[in-house]
């Protein structure tokens, strides 16, 4: 698998309401400017990293950046599943992302259940790969502070 380093701050917006509702898989969306500022050599597909949410704890995350076939989406979106539980819709708040690694390309799936237990299969490689040291390493990253304290001071 490929290594990388890509970090992206910006705030959560509404999405088509495909993650949560269809597959219960909450995702949080960028706007499209931070998609098309995206690196040209960042190639569509499923990728792994670090996330929080505001100043939040930093959490593992996979992301989706991609035409999600199986959706036919006629924009391009960068959907992110923080590997954690939130109790409410964060909405609004900034969202800190730090892609660190990839998983596979986009597939088409004939069935929504294929295409849940593909994500739930994602989700699992991405805790793995997250625990090895040289990802590990990379929740501590200044990225994250200097996020961290721009929004504590009011930035």
């Amino acid at each position: 698998m490929r290594n990388l380093r890509f970090f992206c701050c910006s705030q959560v917006v509404h999405g088509f309401g495909c993650g949560s509702k269809q597959l219960g898989i909450p995702i949080a969306n960028f706007p499209e400017q931070v998609v098309d500022s995206l690196p040209a050599d960042i190639s569509t597909g499923i990728y792994y990293g670090w996330a929080s949410v505001r100043s939040g704890a930093i959490r593992k995350m996979v992301v989706s950046i991609g035409w999600n076939p199986h959706y036919k989406d006629a924009k391009n979106p960068m959907e992110t599943h923080i590997i954690h539980t939130f109790k409410e819709d964060f909405y609004g708040e900034i969202l800190n992302v730090a892609i660190v690694g990839y998983l596979r390309p986009e597939k088409n799936f004939d069935f929504l259940e294929s295409l849940s237990s593909a994500i739930q299969g994602d989700i699992e490689e991405a805790k793995k790969q997250l625990d090895l040291p040289e990802h590990l390493k990379l929740k501590d990253d200044s990225f994250f502070q200097v996020s961290k304290s721009k929004i504590m001071n009011g930035h």
